[in-house]
């Protein structure tokens, strides 16, 4: 195992059971999952950057998905988290090394920890101390931010405790209906060599780790190349869009998971790789983003459920792995200021990274995945007139920083700005290895030809096959995208989000070659140089406060504002409003807001809560009550469900002047279903 350092891998060895396991059980498998929900109501999300996208509620909760893998034989191991959120930023990195460090000392350290995102665009917002990644949702949101942290922490700490002698498996499958190229116009400036291998302008492949205790299935992670952008910028309730829809199948459809009914039995990630210039909204259509269904929430099941029924294929055909045992390495890398060899560029002249540098195609957004634009006078392309004619940003940028960025047009030199850099860069590199599946991981968005030349250089310095190889993506950080040295000439929205410049790649193909050729020589690559610590420095919150709870004009807190009909049939929506109290007063973490109910005799069983893709919470204020809460519950009735008397139970919770909670409990009158 390599380490930042000899002291961190003499930490990290645990008594273990030396040479292979007789019975085939050569590691220490756990999994867990937490709750990171944070914020569903008055404030921003996170995905869409978009001043006016706050939540009002919730449709699914955003789950952290662990996993620690121990090779037995060596002690090594690796911490694996997926998580439901847009970007796993380093500052969330940072503190969950250091509640991790306070709870296990040096065993979970930066080397052998990897937490990434699943890049849903509809999770909280305000997560980030990076100024850039919480503005739209103005500012930091320390009760958000709070709650991921807390969850991956617990994630961890739940595999950890569930660790068992146990197997991996691999599996692989292709996948050609759940994405498009959103940026074809770029991608196709690339050499035939690289586009030769994506015929489609996608990555297809479908790679599945399949994990076992004994006999017994545990859990999957499954890796595929698709935006978590299915519910677009309409959407305004907190969820874990087209790769939450297909955990959810899995865990709770087909192995019978009820987070309420305590820890899982089977947990499935379905984790991100190079998905960069890659849409899950099959029209590509700008400013109109639809798929097969045309309507968001439709499409994002049938997406969800695509990737839900090709990773259940390989995962039953996974196979034992040719090779076992357990690597990792990571390495800081300084991507505002990176000298680059000709080796890594593609007409073989030196080159040079600069100080993060927003585009104007970047701040137009990309049309495909979205509805609106909030700056309609910029363009993705290079027609920016406006800024053009303006000269592009006043601030003092250095010749040679323009001259690396070109033709970006600079709209925000995020990397110079006051009081600090608003994006990290100085960012971590990675390489996990777990049998003969490697992954490359870095805190971007990488497009899939950006990701193709990674896993050559790493492949190559391994000694395996590129097949052996992924990209993870959105790893231990974020700090926008990576596209070719041909794409960023085009300046699509992934160009002028390529914030280091046109080598950023240049740079990436670089470092990582170089951490590669350690891990196949043995070596310490050493920690690199030291990331900005982002709990230092001002930590602006431009919302204002939540005032104290006060009921709704007429109504006591828990009562019943407007009432269900008496009888649904299925497939149709049963709805009822309470008079309550501001969700954010108590995320009830883990738990949930509501249950849908059926009564058996005098008794009523849970059948539904706010966890379910059939439920929604949405919270609203009365007209001319701004401390009051309308919180209205809808079930849309499955069509399996049985007949019988339903009702819906609210929990909340209000706050008074002084702080203090109290829980608030409403029931709806029941309803029959039949």
């Amino acid at each position: 195992m390599l380490a930042a350092g000899a002291g961190a891998v003499l930490a990290a060895r645990v008594p273990v059971t030396a040479g292979a396991s007789p019975d085939g059980q050569d590691y220490l498998i756990g999994c867990g999952m937490a709750d990171v929900t944070g914020a569903v109501a008055g404030q921003g999300m996170m995905g869409y950057s978009e001043l006016d996208q706050v939540a009002t509620g919730l449709l699914m909760r955003c789950w952290a998905r662990a996993y620690v893998i121990v090779d037995r034989a060596t002690g090594d191991r690796v911490a694996f988290v997926t998580a439901d959120i847009a970007c796993l930023f380093q500052s969330v990195h940072q503190a969950v090394l250091r509640r991790l460090a306070e709870r296990f000392g040096g065993l979970y350290t930066e080397r052998n920890v990897n937490l990434n995102a699943t890049h849903n665009h509809n999770s909280c917002g305000g997560t980030a101390r990076e100024y850039a990644y919480s503005l739209a949702a103005y500012g930091f949101q320390r009760n958000s931010h709070d709650a991921e942290v807390d969850g991956i922490v617990a994630a961890i700490a739940a595999a950890h405790e569930r660790l068992a002698p146990g197997a991996l498996l691999l599996g692989r499958g292709e996948l050609r209906d759940a994405s498009a190229n959103r940026s074809r116009s770029a991608f196709d400036l690339n050499p035939p060599e690289d586009t030769a291998e994506f015929p489609d302008g996608i990555d297809p492949a479908v790679t599945v780790l399949r994990l076992r205790q004994g006999g017994r299935d545990v859990g999957a992670i499954t890796w595929f190349a698709t935006h978590g952008t299915s519910l677009t910028d309409h959407n305004t309730l907190i969820s874990a869009d087209n790769k939450g829809y297909a955990s959810y199948r899995w865990e709770h459809d087909e192995m019978g998971v009820r987070h309420l009914d305590g820890p899982p039995a089977f947990v499935a990630a379905f984790a991100q790789t190079n998905p960069g210039d890659i849409t899950p909204n099959l029209a590509v259509t700008p400013w109109h983003p639809t798929g097969p269904t045309g309507d968001n929430r439709a499409d994002c099941a049938l997406l969800g459920e695509r990737q839900y029924q090709c990773a259940r294929a390989a995962f039953a055909s996974a196979r034992p792995m040719a090779s076992g045992g357990v690597d990792t390495a990571l390495r800081y890398v300084n991507m505002a200021d990176t000298a680059v060899d000709g080796d890594y560029t593609p007409d073989g002249r030196p080159a040079r990274t600069t100080p993060a540098m927003m585009g104007a195609a970047a701040a137009a957004t990309s049309s495909e995945d979205n509805w609106k634009t909030q700056l309609p006078f910029l363009f993705e392309g290079e027609r920016n007139p406006v800024v053009a004619a303006l000269g592009g940003t006043d601030a003092p940028i250095e010749q040679w920083m323009r001259d690396a960025q070109s033709p970006k047009l600079i709209v925000a030199p995020l990397g110079v700005l006051p009081p600090r850099p608003w994006v990290p860069q100085v960012v971590p590199i990675q390489i996990v290895r777990l049998g003969e599946l490697v992954l490359a991981c870095g805190p971007a968005e990488y497009t899939v030809v950006s990701g193709l030349r990674i896993r050559r250089v790493v492949a190559r310095a391994l000694g395996t096959s590129i097949d052996n190889v992924l990209v993870q993506g959105y790893a231990n950080g974020y700090c926008g995208y990576v596209t070719t040295p041909e794409e960023y000439t085009a300046q699509q929205y992934e160009g002028g989000e390529t914030l280091f410049g046109r080598w950023t790649l240049s740079a990436y193909l670089q470092e990582f070659d170089r951490l590669a050729r350690a891990v196949a020589a043995r070596i310490d690559p050493g920690r690199g140089p030291a990331p900005l610590d982002w709990t230092d420095g001002p930590q602006p919150n431009l919302l204002p406060p939540v005032p104290p709870d006060e009921p709704v004009a007429g109504y006591a807190f828990g009562a019943v504002v407007a009432a269900p009909a008496t009888g649904y049939p299925p497939g149709a929506t049963a709805s009822v409003t309470f008079c309550g109290g501001h969700p954010n007063n108590d995320f009830h973490s883990g738990g949930t807001y509501f249950e849908v109910r059926r009564g058996e005799g005098d008794d009523w069983r849970r059948v539904h809560d706010d966890n379910d893709w059939c439920t929604e919470l949405h919270w609203s204020r009365p007209d001319g009550q701004p401390a009051a809460s309308l919180i209205r519950i809808d079930w849309t009735i499955p069509p399996t469900t049985p007949p019988g008397r339903y009702r819906v139970e609210y929990f909340g919770d209000l706050r008074d002047a002084a702080g203090t909670r109290t829980p608030i409990r409403g029931v709806s009158p029941e309803f029959t279903v039949g």
